[in-house]
């Protein structure tokens, strides 16, 4: 049976879920439901709908008797069937804060971004300042970590993974990274140089280009 992957063609979480398969060298099949201009996923893929009926959303994963919704939970699910190419780390202490910096991408950093997609039009809004505010003390504090290490949590990991692709949306939206973080910049660009990462972020890219809509600076080519 094949190894699907249901995403989109703007899917932040869907990017996640199909780089961490490309950097452990899993063959799947990528299925692109279909989207519309008002940034909605329409009609509803009906294996999505099977899979995660409540939310409706992807990404998706169908490996087998396994389907499974939601990044991490995929991500988990990659680590436990295709060991080989960890990308978590190897220490128990290690994988925990991996994994917290993950969450934090996810729950702390990035519903900062999703604040910003309505305030497009008035990025001077006290919202919108407010927003881009914590967006760059994250910032700040992803910088402070980076000292003295390449990634994250070390090794790079489903944490960077996560976070590049915050970033990207984050850039998108107005709440970019500045000159003030230079190592996190640093960080970006390996990130960003990896062939997984670029397999999928450029296809992104291009949708976005094709659309007329603004491509990230760092990313145009």
């Amino acid at each position: 049976m094949t190894t699907r992957i249901y995403s989109g063609p703007l899917s932040m979480f869907g990017a996640k879920v199909e780089i961490a398969a490309r950097e452990k060298g899993v063959a799947f099949e990528l299925v692109m439901v279909p989207f519309t201009t008002d940034d909605a996923y329409e009609p509803k893929h009906p294996e999505v709908l099977r899979v995660n009926p409540v939310k409706r959303q992807v990404p998706v994963l169908v490996d087998e008797e396994v389907a499974l919704f939601d990044s991490t939970q995929i991500f988990e699910y990659l680590e436990d069937r295709y060991p080989q190419a960890p990308l978590w780390p190897e220490g128990v202490a290690d994988r925990a804060r991996a994994r917290q910096l993950e969450q934090q991408s996810d729950e702390v950093f990035f519903p900062n971004v999703i604040r910003l997609f309505g305030l497009q039009d008035d990025m001077q809004a006290a919202p919108a300042l407010a927003a881009c505010a914590a967006c760059a003390r994250f910032y700040d504090e992803m910088e402070a970590l980076l000292a003295g290490r390449d990634f994250l949590a070390g090794p790079y990991s489903f944490a960077d993974i996560g976070f590049y692709m915050a970033c990207v949306f984050a850039d998108r939206k107005g709440a970019g990274m500045t000159d003030a973080t230079p190592r996190l910049i640093d960080w970006r660009t390996r990130v960003g140089e990896r062939p997984a990462v670029r397999a999928v972020v450029e296809p992104m890219m291009g949708f976005l280009a094709s659309q007329g809509r603004g491509v990230p600076a760092f990313l145009q080519r």
